[in-house]
């Protein structure tokens, strides 16, 4: 972390002393206790470092969780949210607007799919794709009552889709579902079991959804064949494929959507974070055959896909077209083979996991222990999956950065080790 005294000019430099004022009062009383926040109250980012009201630097190699996919201060993105501001920021979805439907006819260029909603966050994308799925066996129960679909959903042990009621009930962690039940009816099976899943899919439920890429779920990667084998099984049963790509999306694995690595089309592909490079956004993309599941008034958004977020994704696009969908690969490898070589030389890393920038090392039973480390020493991580550290760094990020970043890992490990080695006094 820098400590350097900031000078004028500096990007580093405070903003003014109310900022700082501010940030050393400690957190307001009057936001509601659902997050636990360190202490710094961060005021300006460029590319993918960050610096707090007195002017200390780290690098981010969280992105807002998986969020700022052109790191911060980006100019283009700056000017374009300028830009909209200056004409119009909300219509509603009773009107058309030029940003939206150029960003609607990209994404399904790029994917294949036939149309999109959108709507404002990740979780709010999935609740939509479950109401295709329903809507979708509702439909076929209209039309074949004598073979009547059930209404439940199959899920993977290890999934995230969100916090709303729908997308919590299909998340597999149980702490986070228990408080707020009764849900919606969900079916858990281990993630890589074929037969396990062939046996739930049985039952004819309404839809599937994974994700190809666990994020909270610790960086697990699923296999190509088992993403095959879950089309295959969808596919035989009438079952509608959900895949969530809210983190993995957007180019984040290497391929603009993960799934395209198996080869597989999902019938709905959820994306989010990375989209609106930290202006809200979610989006629901449904291929040709389910185009026509909702009708006018079936679904709706007061500000999904509103002209400034729109904006937003289109810079987005613009952006990872022009250079970035080469630089993650890129990125990514040299990631990847940093955090190998921890796994070789450290003796508190057990593994590396997922793919692009997407990826962790499982550090059992002290995940958490370096992840302050690190952000102690300049550096934002975080944990997932309880023993996994997730880096997930802005598209953007330079290869300095990255060496720099796994560097501030590779010194804080080897401290840890030298403390768990000292005998105690």
């Amino acid at each position: 972390m820098s400590t350097a005294t900031p000078t004028a000019g500096d990007p580093s430099a405070p903003l003014d002393a109310a900022a700082q004022a501010a940030s050393e009062a400690g957190p307001t009383a009057h936001l509601l206790r659902t997050y636990n926040r360190k202490a710094p109250q961060f005021v300006r980012g460029e590319g993918a470092r960050v610096w707090d009201a007195e002017g200390r630097e780290w690098i981010d190699a969280l992105a807002g969780i998986a969020v700022n996919a052109l790191g911060h201060g980006h100019a283009a993105l700056a000017d374009a949210l300028a830009d909209q501001a200056r004409q119009v920021l909300h219509l509603s979805n009773l009107y058309r607007h030029p940003a939206g439907e150029e960003l609607a006819d990209r994404l399904c260029g790029l994917t294949g799919m036939g149309a999109v909603f959108f709507s404002n966050s990740g979780s709010e994308a999935n609740e939509c794709a479950l109401k295709i799925a329903r809507k979708a066996a509702t439909l076929h129960d209209a039309a074949h009552p004598e073979r009547p679909r059930s209404r439940h959903f199959v899920a993977l042990e290890g999934g995230f889709h969100g916090r709303t009621a729908g997308s919590l009930s299909v998340t597999a962690n149980a702490a986070y579902r228990e408080p707020f039940g009764p849900l919606l009816a969900a079916q858990f099976v281990e993630p890589e079991d074929i037969a396990a899943l062939e046996t739930a899919l049985a039952s004819r439920p309404a839809g599937l959804i994974l994700e190809p890429v666990q994020g909270e779920g610790g960086l697990r990667t699923l296999s190509n064949e088992y993403l095959q084998a879950a089309r295959a099984l969808c596919t035989d049963t009438g079952t509608v494929l959900i895949a969530d790509e809210v983190q993995c999306g957007c180019g984040r694995t290497g391929t603009f959507l993960a799934s395209e690595a198996a080869g597989i089309q999902p019938d709905v592909v959820t994306l989010a974070k990375p989209l609106g490079a930290g202006v809200p956004i979610g989006a629901t993309l449904v291929s040709g055959c389910f185009t026509e599941v909702l009708q006018p008034g079936d679904h709706g958004s007061t500000f999904g896909g509103g002209p400034l977020a729109a904006r937003a994704g289109l810079v987005f696009l613009d952006a990872y077209e022009a250079g970035l969908a080469e630089a993650v690969p890129a990125r990514g490898a040299q990631l990847a083979a940093g955090l190998d070589d921890l796994v070789a030389h450290s003796t508190l890393v057990a593994e590396r996991r997922g793919r692009g920038l997407m990826q962790g090392i499982v550090v059992p039973g002290r995940a958490g222990e370096l992840a302050d480390r690190c952000f102690d020493a300049g550096l934002l991580v975080c944990t997932a999956a309880g023993d996994v550290v997730r880096f997930v760094p802005p598209y953007v990020i330079t290869p300095e950065e990255l060496d720099a970043a796994l560097g501030i890992v590779r010194t804080t490990l080897s401290a840890m080790e030298t403390a768990h080695q000292e005998p105690a006094s």
